[in-house]
């Protein structure tokens, strides 16, 4: 008995000082090595600290920047990323920060950033982001062969044809939007103030709800509306994301989104399997979103002969929830920051109108139609450049490599500052800060001095599936509203862009409308 019990305790005593070594390693070890490696080959930062690193004081400059306001014509990238820019300021463009005990390194080299996003098996996500896994989910997170499988499913969903039949939806949703906004100015003799954000927001929501499940489109809106109140819990939980298991511990907050993410697998569930049943009983998919994505799987299964060569159904409420997250937010998002310079920039205003009703009349705009809209895609484009929806993207090797001029160990993470290179002068002039659309005008290519210099959707083969779409419907919704209102900024106004998952303007958005 005694032989026994000494045996349990020497595994148990083996066991403990394994799992010491390892979290010393984690917490201590691995980083001070880690930093020692970087110190080395010339790259500064602040000196490791135990366990937070540097997200103590990167949470504390994020709360501190998110009210403020700036001008409307100033660089923003100092305000939506103002630890980095802090961090560049003091060490240099070769720096690097803390999240908690990883170093990341601070990339704003276009050349850089194409050896990185071109490089997708060597340069992948660095570990899973429970935030953004609770929210968004699917291509998002995925690497390697599974990211290839559910890319060459996905695909067809995005073709301009599947899209091009998708226009009449968006016209609607944006009918509908246009409608409200009429009424409101019809009762106050041709102008009205509104905050014109949560309308946006809701347009967006509305779209893809309809072009992603078609006659389950009111299940689709509780899906916008759920995932909205997620991405308002995120800064409330930003600050614990570093440390291993937080998202399980029982906060209110954890609690919340969980109970949210049940309803939402729960609706997404029910909408999957009903078209499983119809499928089965050899009805036609639906042209939506889920229906394209769902007949395009259920060939793979059949191609391969077995379930494991598709998507399962966990993976179809993933990828769905992708679709909603991006498909509202990004859109949303540039919409919003459109309307708001083209208040500040009237000249702009009035050629981008001009050009509509050019191409239009005051018919509603049509898929062809849209492709000839040259001066509202460079506008566009613009915005993009000034108010990237993601201004930072993270990426880790997956093993040692040479970036540049430096020696990278795994372990060392990095990051992409969009928004950084988007407002480099070396890159795109002393202009940087102005609104100018025509500096698209012969093109992306021609618009900088260098590659890989605009990159609001990623790049690379990882490039955002969905930018079509978006950039369709960014202009259909922009096309509709021209033709009925004039609009410029209110008063009210307070100009604070700042990343809550993406760029949004945290005072809203109050637009004055003149009816045409």
């Amino acid at each position: 008995m005694a032989a026994a019990l000494s045996l349990v305790f020497t595994c148990l005593l083996i066991a403990s000082i394994t799992w010491a070594v390892k979290v010393l390693n984690w917490i201590w070890l691995r980083p001070k090595k880690l930093e020692k490696c970087l110190r080395k080959q010339g790259l500064n930062g602040n000196p490791y600290r135990f366990f937070i690193g540097d997200m103590k004081d990167l949470i504390a400059v994020m709360k501190e920047a998110r009210p403020r306001s700036v001008q409307l014509c100033d660089d923003i990238s100092p305000h939506i990323l103002p630890y980095y820019h802090q961090i560049i300021n003091k060490f240099g463009r070769d720096s690097f920060l803390w999240f908690g005990p990883s170093p990341r390194l601070n990339v704003t080299d276009p050349e850089l950033m194409k050896e990185i996003l071109t490089k997708p098996g060597l340069y992948q996500k660095p570990r899973p982001d429970p935030i953004g896994e609770t929210i968004v989910g699917g291509l998002l997170f995925l690497e390697n062969e599974k990211w290839t499988k559910h890319r060459k499913i996905i695909n067809p969903a995005f073709h301009l044809e599947k899209l091009k039949n998708m226009v009449p939806e968006i016209s609607l949703s944006c009918s509908n939007m246009i409608d409200k906004w009429e009424a409101f100015v019809s009762r106050t003799k041709g102008s009205y103030e509104l905050d014109i954000w949560p309308y946006l927001e809701d347009l967006t929501g509305d779209v893809i709800s309809r072009t992603s499940f078609g006659c389950n489109y009111e299940d689709g809106r509780r899906i916008f509306q759920l995932q909205k109140e997620q991405v308002q819990l995120v800064l409330q939980l930003l600050q614990f994301c570093f440390i291993p298991g937080w998202r399980y511990f029982p906060t209110k907050e954890n609690r919340r989104m969980k109970a949210i993410s049940q309803e939402i697998q729960s609706l997404l569930r029910g909408i999957i399997n009903k078209r499983e049943k119809a499928m089965e009983r050899g009805e036609a998919m639906s042209d939506d979103l889920i229906g394209i994505l769902m007949e395009s799987n259920f060939k793979e299964i059949q191609e391969h002969g077995n379930k494991s060569g598709g998507m399962s159904i966990e993976d179809v409420i993933e990828e769905c929830k992708l679709f909603y997250f991006a498909g509202s937010e990004t859109t949303s998002n540039l919409l919003v920051w459109t309307m708001v310079l083209l208040s500040k920039h009237q000249e702009w205003q009035v050629r981008a109108r001009d050009e509509v009703l050019q191409v239009f009349g005051m018919r509603k705009p049509t898929f062809d139609g849209l492709n000839h809209l040259k001066t509202v895609t460079t506008i566009l484009q613009e915005v993009l450049r000034l108010y990237p929806p993601a201004p930072l993207l993270l990426r880790a090797p997956t093993k040692p490599v040479k970036l540049g001029n430096t020696t990278l160990p795994v372990g060392v993470e990095l990051t992409l500052l969009i928004g950084l290179l988007h407002y480099d002068p070396k890159i795109w002039g002393d202009d940087v800060k102005e609104f100018k659309p025509q500096r698209f005008s012969e093109g992306i290519s021609s618009a900088t001095k260098a590659q890989f210099s605009f990159i609001p959707f990623s790049s690379g083969p990882r490039i955002c599936i969905g930018q079509n779409f978006a950039m369709i419907e960014a202009k259909m919704a922009l096309s509709m509203i021209l033709q009925k209102f004039s609009f410029e900024l209110s008063p009210s106004y307070v100009h604070a862009p700042f990343p809550v998952m993406t760029l949004q303007p945290q005072h809203g958005a109050p637009i004055v409308l003149h009816k045409l």
